[in-house]
């Protein structure tokens, strides 16, 4: 079996961590996933990533968000000239996607992780890709 899927997500300020985790459970109830296999999460961006990380406590969005404002700053001697550089790092160090398993319908996660998607460059409308792969 395979499905291939799209979400979309409007993050609201030029960096944000946004969780996605109900989209993605609808994406799975909506195509009928009842089966078991793998599930690909991909950004259609270069300047937003995907992650997976705890969910119960707000506060970790917001460390992860501080933490890479510090690690690679906005205003920096970057030669890219759109002004975006330092979004294009984070999404390198965050990732474009994640694989996630999914067993009789079921995403399949840890109790305190949710899905996130990483927007460095908003606020902008992005696209999220679904795709499912399995019996």
């Amino acid at each position: 079996m395979f499905i291939f899927d799209e979400i979309t997500v409007d993050s609201g300020s030029r960096e944000e961590l946004i969780d996605i985790t109900s989209k993605v459970k609808s994406a799975i109830n909506s195509n009928q996933i009842k089966t078991s296999g793998i599930l690909l999460i991909s950004s259609m961006h270069t300047t937003a990533g995907i992650t997976v990380n705890e969910s119960a406590d707000p506060a970790v969005k917001s460390d992860i968000r501080n933490w890479l404002q510090r690690l690679i700053p906005q205003h920096n001697s970057f030669k890219h000239i759109e002004g975006n550089s330092d979004a294009h790092l984070k999404t390198s160090l965050i990732g474009p996607s994640v694989q996630i398993p999914i067993i009789d319908g079921k995403l399949i996660l840890g109790t305190w992780q949710g899905i996130f998607f990483c927007e460095f460059d908003g606020p902008r409308k992005r696209k999220v890709k679904f795709t499912f792969t399995g019996e």
